[in-house]
């Protein structure tokens, strides 16, 4: 993917005369927004309605962009996030993109993604929270910040915590200097709802919100060929059977995380298949043996064997 432009609008002629109309599609090629688009699409399977919500928020973007041009400023849109779903749904994949998209439009000065956790930002004795999260903050400024479980911080049980103050100094960030930080919380939808409804500060400055569903069977055997193919391996066609029947007793079980699970179990059958091939290591090897995921090393795993296995 090529670099962005300095000048991520370019096509934008910000002294055009007010009825004078404006390109566009060049506007929209020049931002190189397309290739972020285009990117998601090769990279995740399904997931229909975030993307469509990821590009009719670049479109708010970009015709943002054209009004200025033309002196209809509504002034700098909201653009703080919530990403809701379970895990393994492509939330951080997403987020990574959208920092593409705000920096190629020109809303983040540098269009990194820094993502965190509870334990990055809130300390563990009186006094140590507010320098943890103004250094994450320092360090995601021009970009954007990715809080991971975000409703971890805040645990009104334990009135020691110090979660509370980490959330207060986000709140004075996302509303004094939101124009040269985005920050996006995620985390499982009923209890981001829960969060929010106990931060309405937190909830007033959240413009979307994005729910990512779970991946259907016909989805994850997709994701699984993909993450092979990505990898030089495929599954023999008893092989697709298998991962098929993987996945639908897979799915019914705790702990499941969507694409991530479906990695980690490729991982094995990969372990699986390297371990029958050296137990064979005085037969040759040709590429179709070296790059081929048998049955075997599907249905060796504990899924097969005990339903509450995870």
């Amino acid at each position: 993917m090529s670099a962005p432009r300095e000048t991520t609008v370019g096509a934008i002629d910000r002294d055009a005369p007010p009825g004078e109309p404006l390109d566009l599609e060049a506007a929209y090629r020049d931002s190189h927004v397309g290739e972020v688009i285009e990117s998601l699409e090769r990279e995740l399977i399904g997931l229909a309605p975030v993307k469509r919500r990821i590009r009719d928020i670049a479109a708010l973007l970009l015709i943002d962009k054209l009004r200025q041009a033309h002196g209809l400023s509504a002034g700098a849109p909201a653009l703080h996030m919530s990403f809701t779903g379970n895990p393994g749904t492509g939330k951080t994949t997403v987020a990574m993109r959208m920092a593409e998209i705000l920096h190629r439009l020109g809303y983040v000065r540098k269009g990194h993604l820094v993502a965190v956790t509870r334990d990055d930002l809130v300390g563990q004795y009186i006094g140590h929270t507010a320098p943890k999260t103004r250094e994450v903050l320092k360090r995601a400024m021009g970009g954007v910040l990715f809080i991971d479980e975000a409703y971890y911080l805040y645990r009104p049980e334990n009135e020691r915590d110090y979660g509370q103050e980490a959330i207060e100094i986000l709140l004075q960030v996302m509303e004094n200097q939101r124009e040269d930080l985005v920050v996006i919380f995620a985390g499982y939808k009923q209890r981001m709802d829960t969060f929010f409804h106990s931060n309405p500060g937190l909830s007033s400055r959240v413009a979307h919100h994005i729910d990512f569903p779970d991946y259907s069977a016909e989805e994850l055997i997709a994701i699984a060929q993909l993450m092979l193919e990505q990898m030089h391996y495929r599954l023999s066609p008893d092989a697709l059977a298998a991962l098929g029947e993987y996945i639908e007793r897979r799915r019914t079980q705790p702990h499941f995380a969507n694409a991530r699970s479906i990695r980690n179990a490729l991982d094995r059958a990969r372990l699986r298949q390297a371990s029958r091939l050296f137990e064979r290591r005085g037969v040759p090897l040709d590429r179709a043996a070296l790059e081929t995921i048998e049955a075997g090393d599907i249905r060796a795993s504990r899924v097969f064997a005990t339903e509450g296995a995870a």
